[in-house]
């Protein structure tokens, strides 16, 4: 199985997703798409099979501190244009596992993804 986790090293979710990965022996690969960046083509299927909604971090300070004036409108084009911009705009973290996507971390959701 190829497993990718998609976010960035310091934030604290991330760091729990990689701990239950850990635990429960699950190799997978790390991409920090603030280091490395993220290829919008990547970012497009993301958002075309969970939503941009569920993509976009809106709950963290780097969407919250954006002028009002780049937070309204927003349609797909818009949010992947921001997160390319900015990654830390992108809700973490982005589990990829041969051919399914978990965004956000869940124990309950790795679980079920993982079950043998």
């Amino acid at each position: 199985m190829s497993i990718t986790i998609y976010g960035i090293k310091t934030c604290d979710t991330m760091k729990k997703a990689r701990a239950w990965l850990a635990d429960h022996g699950v190799a997978h690969d790390f991409h920090d798409y603030k280091a490395a960046g993220i290829d919008r083509d990547q970012l497009g299927r993301w958002c075309a099979e969970a939503g941009w909604q569920t993509v976009l971090n809106r709950a963290g300070t780097t969407f919250r501190k954006l002028p009002d004036s780049e937070k309204q409108d927003l349609d797909q084009d818009k949010a992947i244009a921001l997160m390319l911009a900015q990654p830390s705009m992108i809700k973490r973290p982005v589990l990829e596992a041969d051919g399914r996507l978990l965004i956000g971390f869940k124990p309950e959701l790795y679980d079920r993804c993982f079950a043998c």
